[in-house]
């Protein structure tokens, strides 16, 4: 059997349109290719969203190493800022272009096609199992959530499990994450009484109250970092008035800000923190301010061991590249699935990941497969 090519089968997702929610055919593809090299495939359709549920060899035999991705993009913005098709998956200049070339079907592909060439090559005591998700880019409710609840109703079990997102600041290789942290987003509404500028006292600004907020909110030190997290962050996103005359008080403001957040913390301790200190300023303020938390996800660190030596061997055998252990940048499908198995994320360069002209070098999906491959290896080769 010829091998697959990652590059191909990229430049073949890239031309899916699959923009959250839509599978755009993407899903299909690699479902088709799956079942076409001895994958037993099922499809999970929860809410509109598409996700595919794949399996190699026996679950009850051995371990199962699993492989975590998703084939929906977000949306291309202004396409005639792109000097390409977004969805014409060019090739130039030794580049891939399209939307989602760097976040993740080229991860998807090479992961892809390193499994099948590996269990055609080389069958494993235990078995393989590909989750991809439709619905990462979105709100994450059908997605990687659908599929854990699918398996569990279903008996499938997974034993160590790896993300494919981009994860590398400057080149392939150089970081591996092994948590995430929490994410926590609230919205305040600052209810005040209006009236005329020209006689203040006989009304109450929102905006004054809102101020003294945002600022008790900002200068606030959440913590000073942990063992394998950076300091907890608070940024205001938006602060929203809506007031066309510059003769009124407004009655009401709004503002929205985003807390990233360690292990010293959870979504609930986060939320109580906000509500106590909205509380504080309202009583001393005389306005009203309501909190609407939203958590999207709990921090949460794979302890270093194991599952990461095993990724970071192989890096560093294919690549010759010593990575770092992260628990940087935003939320992933890993905050969902660690709560099944041990769980890592390693991917590409994630420079143009939502970007015009989003790219991804052809050199780095081939060395991707190559890594992927002997992780495969090393994993089995333990078991």
């Amino acid at each position: 059997m010829s091998e697959i090519d990652p590059v191909k089968l990229t430049v073949d997702l890239i031309k899916c349109p699959s923009v959250t929610p839509d599978e755009g055919g993407a899903i299909a593809l690699i479902e088709d290719l799956l079942k076409k090299n001895g994958f037993s495939c099922y499809r999970i359709s929860r809410g509109g969203v598409e996700n595919l549920f794949a399996r190699w060899g026996s679950g009850k035999l051995g371990n199962c190493f699993a492989y975590n991705g998703h084939t929906d993009v977000v949306p291309v913005g202004n396409s005639k800022s792109w000097s390409v098709d977004p969805f014409g998956a060019e090739i130039k200049s030794g580049y891939l272009f399209g939307r989602g070339a760097t976040d993740m079907k080229s991860s998807v592909a090479a992961f892809v096609s390193a499994a099948i060439d590996f269990v055609a090559k080389t069958p494993p005591s235990g078995s393989i199992v590909i989750t991809i998700t439709g619905d990462e880019e979105g709100e994450a409710k059908n997605g990687t959530s659908a599929i854990l609840d699918w398996m569990r109703k279903n008996d499938e079990k997974i034993s160590h499990c790896l993300v494919g997102e981009p994860t590398c600041p400057e080149y392939l290789g150089e970081m591996v994450k092994i948590g995430r942290r929490g994410s926590v987003t609230a919205k305040f509404c600052v209810k005040g009484l209006q009236g005329h500028t020209a006689y203040p006292a006989l009304a109450v600004n929102p905006l004054n109250a809102l101020v003294r907020l945002m600022d008790a909110l900002t200068q606030e030190s959440l913590d000073h970092g942990s063992e394998h997290f950076d300091p907890s962050t608070l940024a205001i996103t938006t602060i929203d008035t809506g007031n066309s005359a510059n003769n009124v008080i407004p009655e009401k403001s709004t503002a929205t800000v985003n807390i990233r957040f360690n292990d010293h913390h959870t979504g609930e301790s986060i939320r109580n923190w906000l509500e106590k200190t909205s509380k504080v300023i309202s009583k001393e303020t005389g306005t009203e301010i309501t909190v609407d938390t939203h958590i999207a996800g709990e921090s949460f660190v794979t302890v270093p061991g194991y599952l990461s030596d095993i990724v970071c061997e192989s890096i560093q055998q294919e690549l010759g590249v010593k990575p770092v252990l992260s628990t940087t940048g935003g939320t992933s499908d890993a905050r969902f699935i660690k709560n099944v198995c041990p769980v890592v994320e390693f991917g590409l360069v994630g420079k143009t990941m939502h970007a015009i002209d989003e790219r991804v070098e052809i050199s780095q999906i081939r060395d991707l497969k190559k890594v992927y491959i002997r992780i495969l290896e090393n994993y089995f080769a333990e078991i």
